[in-house]
């Protein structure tokens, strides 16, 4: 796997954030998890409503207005090697909701259908763990369909343990909990 980085969305990345919409619309056709962690991109009209989306979504003060009550970062993952949208995977600030608390934990994510199975997923976690740290979070709810084995993996490899299984909607959800780290250099 190649190095990547977490970087807030920006419009320099808007053909990139659009090709990844398309080319997960195009693959996931069937999965209603398609855009975990992406903030309604699907629903956007343009990579820069979606953009000006995540910006609100930061704040506390400014976040209901992207139909949310919990503040979150959006974080693209950035192939260092050629500057590719690999990956998406948000943070939220807390999980004091009922169904952020129950099943949504702090982050979703997706890879681009095309770069899946070169651990990005595994390296987008543990980047966010480090965002985790520095906003003063000691441990993430990350969770997953119990079928999911390959987001179960990733969980695992980030040192999730496993607290229960849920069932919600009529899908069995385990429930990890994964501890948060401190940036790079802290």
């Amino acid at each position: 796997m190649e190095c990547i980085a977490l970087i807030e969305p920006q419009e320099r990345y808007a053909q990139e954030i659009w090709a990844f919409r398309r080319e997960v619309l195009e693959h996931d056709a069937e999965d209603e998890d398609r855009f975990a962690g992406c903030l309604s991109l699907d629903e956007c009209e343009s990579a820069a409503e979606w953009i000006g989306l995540c910006t609100l979504r930061k704040s506390e003060a400014t976040c209901a207005q992207t139909g949310t009550a919990v503040p979150a970062h959006v974080y693209l993952a950035i192939r260092s090697a050629d500057d590719r949208l690999v990956g998406i995977i948000d943070l939220r600030h807390h999980i004091d909701h009922p169904i952020l608390g129950t099943w949504g934990g702090h982050c979703g994510y997706t890879v681009r259908p095309t770069e899946r199975g070169k651990g990005y997923a595994k390296e987008m976690l543990r980047l966010n763990r480090q965002k985790a740290g520095a906003l003063g979070i000691s441990r993430l709810l990350v969770t997953c369909d119990e079928r999911n084995r390959a987001s179960e993996g990733v969980i695992l490899a980030n040192g999730g343990a496993y607290e229960k299984t849920i069932e919600v909607d009529g899908c069995r959800m385990k429930r990890y909990w994964v501890p948060a780290s401190a940036p790079e250099g802290a």
